[in-house]
């Protein structure tokens, strides 16, 4: 049983001090360093669902790739590359230091013989006399050289460049030493209270105040990487850790407060440059110090690193103007609404959770070409590449929300403040999307030629009234015939047939009428079918538009391209309006913007000790490709002189070293 383990033992140092083993363990670091560099970390597990889809996102978690340098296999692999280059410094750190030292003097005048790189010279001095010439030019050429007496004569040993070894004493080291601030950097102790039950990650989403000790850790947490959004006004006394599935809340030793953000943008509106004013302030409420931080320049307090890593909304203020798009009326009705807030909108549709989600102040789009139209009539912004900078330019706010319906079922709006010019006319634009990995569709809203979206919305208004139907149809029908056809069977036929073309539209916009078409009309006659029944839709919202503006008290519509390009306009939304999935449009009128500032905190006792190592690293690397280690031997017999050298690495350089002193030695010896 002795023997056994005693051989186990052996085998395991010997397996730990092979340099084949730990260029194994770096080999597998390099690749999850390049794997966790690649691959963005410790974002939320949403984001990866959504990048790689379920089957690879489960394949990927289970292998620790979202967080590579916490992984448990990582960090294990990590402390078997220390112990085994430790061992290997142990084992090989004495011959070093003994090689260093050495002057190899027990070289045999037969080896001597045997270097490759050899030279023999004959001699009439004595031989104390040459060594003593030879030692002051090796010393010259800054040799250390050691005077040996021999039988017959005197060996010269010299040596010079032997701190090429402590290059490699360095390099090994450095790689210690970079794996243990790797180490210190480390979740370790959080795995381990993990492990132990003491702390478990939270998944669920509630206000940082609510979320239990079990899932927080304390001031005196020895490391961590978190991060922290503060509005303008406001301050912190946490960050957060994202962490699997869920997240930490890193109680902090000091609040942070937000004074003031600042952001500069380059004239398209892209951000140029962002800083935040911040205080600090103790737990007693005492304030410490402030300062300003921007990118690249954080503060550093209470070994606690505070960088600017983003900005977003603080929650803006915003004064909204709600159309009810069902409804067949033109009154619009006031909303307030605050950023990352929610409140309850009750419409026609019945009430929905009005969740608003962001604020942006500027909002670069590419506007270089035309608008394309998706595979259900909403349309897309498009343009040339985004490479083509000509075309880029700022539209100005916008705001993003989610309307949620009773069932819990959302979709995601982005509606921009200012109206977009689009092939010569101008539209308000709402962008709607199902999921976050889909691009926004874009219902277009044509305005009038006093730049308001007030004619869109009476017309439309108009067209869904049925009680307003039979008296378009009545003057569409007067406007369409002669007057001696008025009060004829023609008139009531053609009444009905707008009445019934304004009552499908209503009901499901250019698909209803499409449908009906398919329904009713022979296959041969539906093309011409739907040129009349469009032509009747046209004229029909034409007196519709004259109606709306009567009850107005406005002035009836001019009859020239710009109203008829509305009236089309109209009609084209007003369809898309049956795919747009919600039943009001929030169009946005004032805002009071709040900025926060994105922090990201960091604890790293292990940095210096990583840029201590990576010094190290840097010094032995130097050491063994700038140092070269050289030995000279000179074996001196009355008579004959014999000159040998080595060398780890036979370079040029070494060459002409060696053919320099073999010249000398042949000057010397005359």
């Amino acid at each position: 049983m002795n023997t056994a383990s005693h051989s186990f033992g052996k085998s395991l140092f010997e397996l730990m001090s092979s340099m084949r083993f730990a260029i194994s363990l770096l080999s597998i670091l390099a690749v999850a360093s390049i794997i966790g560099t690649v691959l963005k970390q410790a974002e939320p597990y949403a984001n990866y669902i959504i990048q790689f889809g379920p089957f690879w996102f489960q394949v990927f978690e289970k292998l620790g790739l979202y967080d590579v340098y916490h992984a448990t296999w990582f960090l294990v692999i990590l402390t078997f590359l220390v112990a085994s280059t430790s061992v290997c410094i142990t084992r090989n750190a004495p011959n070093f230091a003994r090689e260093m030292k050495s002057f190899r003097e027990h070289v045999s005048e037969q080896s001597l013989n045997a270097f490759k790189h050899k030279h023999e010279a004959a001699t009439e001095q004595s031989p104390e006399a040459l060594a003593a010439s030879a030692q002051r030019y090796l010393e010259g050429q800054g040799y250390k050289v050691k005077h040996l007496p021999r039988e017959e004569g005197v060996l010269l040993a010299a040596k010079a460049g032997s701190w090429n070894r402590l290059g490699y004493f360095l390099a090994h080291s450095a790689i210690v030493i970079i794996c243990i601030g790797g180490l210190m950097d480390g979740n370790l102790v959080f795995k381990a209270q993990q492990v132990l039950g003491f702390k478990k990650i939270e998944t669920r989403d509630i206000p940082q105040s609510q979320v239990p000790a079990i899932s927080r850790l304390t001031p005196s947490n020895p490391s961590f990487r978190g991060s922290v959004q503060i509005p303008e006004g406001s301050s912190a006394d946490v960050a957060f850790l994202n962490v699997a599935d869920g997240y930490l809340v890193q109680e902090l030793p000091f609040t942070v407060a937000l004074k003031q953000f600042r952001i500069e943008h380059y004239t398209t509106g892209q951000p140029k440059s962002f800083e935040s004013d911040i205080e600090l302030f103790d737990r007693s409420g005492k304030k410490i110090r402030e300062a300003t931080i921007a990118v690249n320049h954080p503060l550093i307090h209470d070994g606690v690193a505070i960088y600017q890593a983003s900005f977003a909304d603080g929650g803006t203020r915003l004064t909204l103007r709600g159309w009810n798009l069902f409804a067949p009326s033109a009154s619009s009705f006031p909303i307030q609404g605050t950023v990352h807030q929610d409140t309850t909108l009750t419409s026609t549709a019945g009430d929905h959770t009005l969740e608003f989600i962001d604020f942006r102040p500027f909002n670069i789009e590419n506007m270089g070409g035309e608008i394309e139209a998706s595979g259900d009539a909403m349309s897309v912004l498009g343009g040339s590449p985004i490479s083509d900078k000509k075309h880029l330019r700022n539209v100005g706010p916008s705001f993003q929300y989610k309307l949620r319906d009773a069932r819990g079922q959302a979709r995601e709006f982005s509606n921009y403040m200012l109206p977009l010019e689009l092939n010569g006319r101008w539209y308000m634009m709402s962008g709607v999307r199902e999921s976050p990995n889909e691009s926004f569709r874009y219902l277009r809203m044509p305005l009038d030629a006093g730049g308001d979206i007030d004619s869109f919305m009476r017309l439309r208004g108009a067209l869904l009234n049925a009680e307003l139907r039979p008296e378009i149809a009545a003057r569409f029908a007067r406007q369409a015939l002669p007057e001696n056809a008025w009060g004829t069977e023609i008139e009531d036929k053609l009444k009905f047939s707008a009445s019934q073309v304004l009552t499908l539209f209503a009901e499901g916009g250019f698909q209803s009428l499409g449908s009906f078409i398919e329904e009713k009309v022979p296959e041969a006659e539906r093309d011409k079918a739907a040129g009349t029944y469009l032509r009747i839709l046209e004229l029909t919202a034409f007196e519709a538009l004259q109606i709306a503006n009567r009850q107005a008290g406005l002035p009836p519509p001019k009859t020239d391209d710009a109203t008829g390009w509305l009236v089309r306009d109209t009609l084209n939304s007003m369809s898309d309006l049956f795919v747009y999935g919600a039943p009001i449009y929030l169009q946005l009128m004032e805002y009071d913007e709040v900025k926060a500032s994105g922090l990201q905190l960091t604890r790293s006792p292990g940095q210096n000790v990583v840029y201590f190592g990576s010094l190290l690293l840097t010094l032995g690397v130097f050491f063994m490709l700038y140092v070269r280690e050289r030995r000279v031997w000179l074996r001196i017999k009355p008579g004959h002189a014999l000159l040998a050298m080595s060398s780890a690495k036979h370079t040029i350089d070494f060459e002409k070293e060696f053919n320099q002193h073999a010249q000398a030695l042949d000057t010397l010896a005359k």
